[in-house]
């Protein structure tokens, strides 16, 4: 699993104009079963996203293609984590340590 911690690197004001391209984008990894979960930070500076993959490759890809980061409005951190124990609901994206 990964958390994807978007930090904005321009005023929120420059983060609105590609809003309806980040938020298509979203959709697109929803629906790819990547993201499982996403929203601001508060106080409003990002997001975070928390998404399942095996590739951290490919997650950075992913990210690369944001429109945010495609318009230079904010920063990625990607922080891989190994998840043993969740709740019910997220059952099948529980991983066994190696």
């Amino acid at each position: 699993m990964f958390v994807l911690e978007l930090t904005y690197t321009a005023p929120v004001e420059r983060v609105a104009a590609p809003m309806q391209a980040h938020v298509a984008w979203l959709d697109t990894q929803y629906a790819a079963g990547v993201f499982i979960a996403s929203g601001r930070k508060n106080p409003r500076d990002g997001g975070v996203i928390l998404a399942v993959g095996d590739d951290r490759a490919q997650i950075e890809r992913i990210a690369a293609a944001d429109p945010f980061a495609a318009e230079g409005v904010c920063a990625y951190r990607i922080t891989e984590f190994i998840a043993p124990k969740t709740s019910d609901e997220l059952a099948p994206y529980r991983q066994q340590l190696p």
